[in-house]
């Protein structure tokens, strides 16, 4: 396939519609979560009408702004084509938002295929993140972010925190809770982080970790047994935002099959170093 250069700004502007839209059907179905209809997916992995209609809401908008590309979203699939794939994630936090608990957001990331020509005019060498939308509609709160150009919340831009000691730093993350096969390898992690900083947060919605990591609420992050869009758009801010996102493995350009850590500079390869003696071979 022949280079193309990306419209990267109609894109973000497409992105942040479709957030919007997602949102507002969100909101609408939390006020009134007893008449929705639930199923479970797997062990506690539950899907509602407010997830496939959001979803439904963000794919309409992205066919129609941008026919050629490829879409990868939680409820429906997809698969990657032409020069970027959208990675959709309607509800993050669908367990929080099915509770009555206001920690949930719309994910939408775009990832630009290796061969695409993004910011300068080299094609990229691999898949890369160049967009991502988090959008926190309980708070009203807008995370963007361009490749190479920046990170945003609302109209401010954003940095990651200064911390350099892992000491004291504060950490998100997140528990096995669906699938526990990586457990003997997640659980040695959290006792030593949670004995060598200042705390640790499991807030339920690994969009907003990422995001409160890019603006400086927490130092760094990590998790086991993510999906891809889970990870997708806030791997963009993060690394927007001065800060580190990589694949626990360092297989991966980025965290596609779900095993993240982020943070600044100072506090990601500090993380790295405490997750490393844990992991299995792969």
């Amino acid at each position: 396939m022949p280079s193309s250069r990306l419209p990267l700004s109609d894109c973000l502007d497409a992105a942040v519609t479709a957030t919007h839209a997602a949102a507002a059907i969100l909101q609408s179905h939390f006020h009134h979560r007893d008449d929705l209809v639930i199923d479970k997916k797997a062990r506690n992995d539950l899907v509602s009408q407010a997830d496939r209609e959001a979803e439904a809401a963000i794919i309409e908008l992205l066919r129609e702004r941008t026919p050629d590309f490829g879409i990868v979203a939680e409820e429906t699939g997809g698969q990657t084509a032409g020069h970027a794939t959208w990675y959709i994630d309607p509800l993050d936090g669908t367990t929080n938002f099915l509770h009555g608990i206001p920690q949930y957001a719309v994910s939408i990331a775009l990832i630009a295929h290796a061969g695409t020509i993004v910011c300068s005019d080299e094609p990229l060498v691999r898949d890369t993140p160049v967009i991502g939308v988090i959008y926190d509609p309980n708070r009203e709160e807008l995370f963007t972010a361009l490749h190479n150009v920046g990170a945003w919340l609302n109209e401010h831009r954003i940095t990651c925190s200064p911390t350099e000691s892992l000491s004291e730093s504060v950490l998100a993350t997140g528990f096995p809770f669906r699938d526990f096969s990586f457990s003997s390898q997640y659980m040695p992690t959290l006792h030593q982080a949670i004995s060598s900083t200042r705390g640790i947060r499991r807030m339920g919605a690994a969009a907003l970790d990422l995001a409160w990591t890019a603006c400086g609420r927490y130092d760094g992050y990590w998790e086991m047994g993510l999906a891809p869009w889970d990870v997708a758009a806030g791997t963009v801010i993060v690394r927007e935002a001065g800060g580190v996102v990589e694949d626990m493995h360092h297989a991966d350009p980025w965290p596609i099959k779900g095993y993240v850590y982020a943070g600044n500079r100072h506090i990601a390869p500090a993380l790295d170093a405490l997750i490393q003696p844990h992991l299995n071979n792969r």
